[in-house]
């Protein structure tokens, strides 16, 4: 038998069991925060991301390695992701961005009201005319409030290796908030695969060279998927 291979299926096993054991209550107690209100629903979403934290680190043996710098206050963060790992992670990090959030887990009854009242930005796949004016007026409306925003702009989770294009909605976001652009990159896939048994290790997080406002689509857009990809170009 791998003897490697048994601890990691263990490891996950048990991982499995505390993480989502542990978030049913979690999720099912966040409508109850979120009649208190914004504030309320950053702290319980923070809670959630540190519980998460915890399970990675004491269950599956993964660290986390941060690189780079950001700014200290509002910015536009587009990061890449492999795994529901850094959804919770920069939640936490960035003290409760409006995270950009795909329409089906908004339709999610009560969850979804619940997401709305932390100040979750709604846009579909589509990304019609109609959705995206009301992404970007969200998204305004955070940035109005002192928020950071985040973004997936690759769209969805991606296996290791794999380097879709942008998203249109990034573009729009970048021009209309005119805020500081810091790109994330992460490697959690190497470790946290969607399926398969999970592995110790540590994950690098690194915030790339922050991207001024005001520069061309063509140009932002580039820098930003090579930013989000560099983990990935320094591996071939």
């Amino acid at each position: 038998m791998d003897g490697g291979g048994a601890v990691s299926r263990l490891r996950t096993l048990a991982y499995q069991a505390a993480f989502y054991g542990g978030s049913v209550p979690i999720v099912l107690s966040a409508p109850v925060s979120a009649l208190f209100g914004q504030r309320a629903m950053v702290r319980h979403a923070t809670s959630w991301s540190r519980f998460g934290g915890w399970c990675a680190r004491r269950l599956l043996g993964i660290e986390v390695r941060v690189e780079g710098t950001r700014p200290s206050g509002p910015a536009l963060y587009a990061s890449k992701h492999q795994a529901m790992w850094e959804t919770l992670a920069l939640q936490a990090m960035l003290g409760g961005p409006a995270v950009v959030l795909k329409e089906e887990l908004a339709r999610i009854p009560v969850w979804g009201w619940a997401t709305r009242r932390y100040g979750a930005i709604v846009v579909d796949r589509e990304a019609s005319a109609k959705a995206l004016r009301s992404m970007m007026r969200d998204a305004k409306a955070a940035a109005a409030e002192g928020r950071s925003v985040l973004i997936f702009p690759e769209g969805t989770r991606v296996a290791p290796g794999e380097q879709p294009p942008l998203k249109s909605g990034f573009a729009g976001l970048y021009r209309i908030l005119a805020l500081p652009t810091v790109p994330v990159a992460v490697d959690s896939g190497r470790l946290m695969p969607r399926k398969g048994p999970k592995r110790a290790g540590v994950i690098t997080l690194r915030f790339g060279e922050v991207i001024p406002p005001g520069l061309k689509r063509e140009e932002v857009e580039a820098r930003v998927h090579a930013a989000i990809n560099a983990l990935e170009a320094e591996k071939q």
